[in-house]
């Protein structure tokens, strides 16, 4: 790891005196550690590697000392070429990025221009139609723009990849090997990453040249001035819950993390039955939405903002007093990522997740191995009550309903209008043929049933094309 000498204020680091004015004017006086390392190293044209989570001050690290070399030798871009090249995960994230580097360069008169999805491209052609200094992306739109000739990448001087995880976990990994490959060999790479699984390690070393390594929060490690908490609830009881915590909790504004787009959408709905207000982003929104959500976030016009991981990558606002996990994230990491969202800028915050089932459970024993800290826990369930999240409607062809987990066939609980084979119109065992389907002879029946004993231990998927239709099986019993 880089051993660099720790400077405590921005004005150590000889930065210009346009950026220097503009860095006053953002109130930055004290750099914070990963700034601190990095920005030495990458005023001397030095690679660096940085491994440091959301939240830590990184776009500041890559973007002044950038700026500051761009001031020593400028020169104008060339039509439909860059100097400058970020590429981020997310649309919100790479809005924010662009936003900062205007910031710190609003008195050299920065020249740039912004790449995502979700808007028409035509803009953003006529945008580096002349050419700029600083072109901020996501990597699927780069490539559109590059494929359809608005964009050359010849002319790169500084490639800067924030949040390598999050690209990978997004299925990002193979374009941006596609963008690096249409890069000039001699340039300064600076690759950012909350962590460094195998694939991201060797993207790193295929993209960099004897690069700096610094290391700031490991991922493991959780804000001291965050209070985190877990409510064991049943699954059904689980929206109820957050209303409740949402009118009772000091809640100044609130994030709400689900894992699913519909998850999302589905608990902004159920809260407005309760009264409180909501709004939802995640990938399916517009990006004019997105923005207009966002703003009225950041505003307090709306306090409770619903979100799913990728889309909250972009998620950089002050005063969020309390994170809430809907649904806990089966990746540990992602627990840190999200509940770093609060508590930030010396404030403090509140952090509760959720838990129904077994499911949940595994997912938060590994969280506290990663955290190395029991988190407190208040029981919410029903007594006597054996609560799961409900199955998917089909699991690996078994029978709609049935969902298959952990070894064991769980079969759906009666309804009160009876077994699904009941409302079939059958006897009490027996099922109606398909009249769709032939049916098969006699002695096939005693060969399913015996390739089904005969299966993985433990493990039953269970079909309806498993025994004859004509040869009910009336001693069979569904595993519970």
């Amino acid at each position: 790891m880089e051993r660099t000498t720790l400077l405590t204020s921005f004005q150590d680091f000889g930065l210009a005196d346009p950026i220097s004015r503009a860095l006053k004017e953002e109130n930055y006086h004290t750099p914070t550690p990963i700034q601190a390392q990095t920005i030495p190293i990458a005023l001397t044209g030095r690679d660096v590697v940085g491994i440091a989570q959301t939240g830590t001050g990184k776009t500041a690290a890559f973007a002044l000392p950038i700026l500051h070399r761009i001031l020593e030798n400028r020169i104008r871009p060339q039509p439909k070429s860059c100097r400058v090249l970020v590429l981020s995960p997310t649309r919100e994230l790479s809005g924010q990025i662009l936003d900062s580097f205007n910031a710190y360069g609003r008195h050299i008169r920065l020249t740039s221009a912004l790449a995502i999805g979700g808007v028409p491209m035509g803009r953003q052609v006529r945008s580096v139609m002349q050419g700029v200094e600083v072109m901020v992306a996501t990597p699927g739109r780069l490539l559109d723009l590059v494929q359809s000739n608005g964009l050359k990448l010849n002319q790169v001087e500084f490639l800067v990849l924030d949040e390598a995880d999050r690209m990978l976990d997004m299925g990002f990994i193979n374009d941006i090997r596609k963008v690096v490959a249409k890069l000039p060999i001699k340039r300064q790479t600076l690759f950012f990453s909350a962590t460094m699984p195998k694939d991201i390690a060797e993207l790193a070393e295929s993209m960099l040249r004897d690069p700096a390594r610094v290391a700031v929060t490991p991922v493991a490690s959780t804000a001291d001035r965050i209070s985190q908490r877990i409510i064991q609830v049943d699954f059904a009881a689980k929206p109820a819950v957050l209303a409740q915590l949402l009118k009772q909790e000091p809640v100044d504004r609130a994030l709400v993390f689900t894992r699913t787009k519909h998850g999302a959408d589905k608990v902004v709905k159920v809260l407005a039955k309760a009264g409180i207000e909501a709004n939802a982003i995640h990938g399916n929104k517009s990006q004019n939405h997105r923005e207009r959500v966002l703003a009225a976030f950041r505003s307090g016009e709306i306090r409770t903002l619903v979100a799913t991981d990728i889309a909250a990558r972009g998620i950089d606002v002050d005063g969020i007093s309390h994170v809430v996990n809907f649904d806990l994230p089966n990746v540990p990491e992602t627990y840190v990522h999200r509940i770093g969202r609060t508590a930030r800028a010396g404030a403090e915050g509140v952090a509760i997740s959720l838990i129904a089932g077994a499911e949940e459970m595994g997912y938060l024993r590994d969280i506290e191995r990663l955290i190395r800290i029991a988190l407190p826990r208040e029981d919410r369930r029903t007594p006597g009550h054996r609560d799961a999240a409900p199955a998917p409607a089909q699991n690996r062809g078994g029978r709609p309903g049935t969902r298959v987990h952990a070894g064991r066939s769980h079969e759906p609980a009666p309804s009160a209008k009876g077994p699904r084979r009941r409302r079939r119109g059958g006897g009490n065992n027996a099922q109606q043929p398909n009249r769709h389907e032939a049916p098969r002879p006699a002695q096939q029946a005693g060969k399913s049933q015996a390739g089904q004993s005969e299966g993985i231990q433990g493990v039953a998927f269970l079909h309806r094309e498993s025994r004859p239709n004509n040869q009910p099986n009336r001693n069979h019993r569904p595993q519970r």
